[in-house]
């Protein structure tokens, strides 16, 4: 649900007296308290301003991006950062966790809306990842020869427990043979 400015500015003035407006239908009290509880923080951090609709929203560069991911990632909370800079927790949320998994790359923002059904119909400029600096490439070098490596442990490991099993096996095999004739003199006595 969208509030307008001025709403917004009486419920914040109301809860800082200790008060509470009314809570909307359809909206549970608690989130109702927590969303006033929010505005009023963003109000504290980033002025009365930032309580206003925005006409566009911000285009975040990656660098600013990575430095919001970064002050959570070192230990600030996602709400505390989010009301801080204007952005909603949410958002900075989706960040974090695309930084997680991509890196850096994943905070560059993609082309939106739906991929054109003809090659000739291609935009100009569409996204490539950057390309890694020299210590990044060195790392990228060593960690694939690092991966090469361990997977070639892991096929040397699995060939030993097949042998194992194998030779558990026939063991085995040959034990039941063995008891078996044994049995087989036993019974012809």
């Amino acid at each position: 649900m969208h509030y307008s400015y001025l709403f917004k500015r009486n419920a914040v003035d109301l809860y800082r007296q200790g008060l509470w407006p009314d809570t909307p239908d359809g909206i549970s009290t608690k989130n109702f308290r927590n969303t006033i509880r929010g505005w009023a923080r963003i109000e504290e951090s980033c002025g009365p301003d930032a309580l206003r609709h925005k006409s566009q929203n911000k285009e975040w560069t990656p660098e600013e991006r990575y430095t919001l991911v970064a002050r959570v990632l070192a230990g600030e909370s996602l709400k505390s950062v989010a009301y801080s800079i204007g952005v909603t927790y949410s958002q900075l949320q989706q960040w974090v966790r695309k930084y997680k998994i991509y890196g850096y790359n994943g905070l560059i923002p993609k082309q939106k809306g739906r991929k054109p059904k003809d090659s000739d119909m291609k935009k100009i400029g569409t996204r490539k990842p950057p390309k890694p600096n020299e210590s990044e490439y060195e790392e990228l070098i060593r960690l694939r020869a690092e991966n090469a490596y361990i997977k070639a442990e892991i096929e040397v490991i699995k060939k030993e427990i097949a042998l194992r099993e194998e030779k558990e096996a026939a063991r085995l095999k040959a034990k039941n043979q063995q008891s078996l004739k044994n049995s087989e003199k036993t019974d012809s006595n």
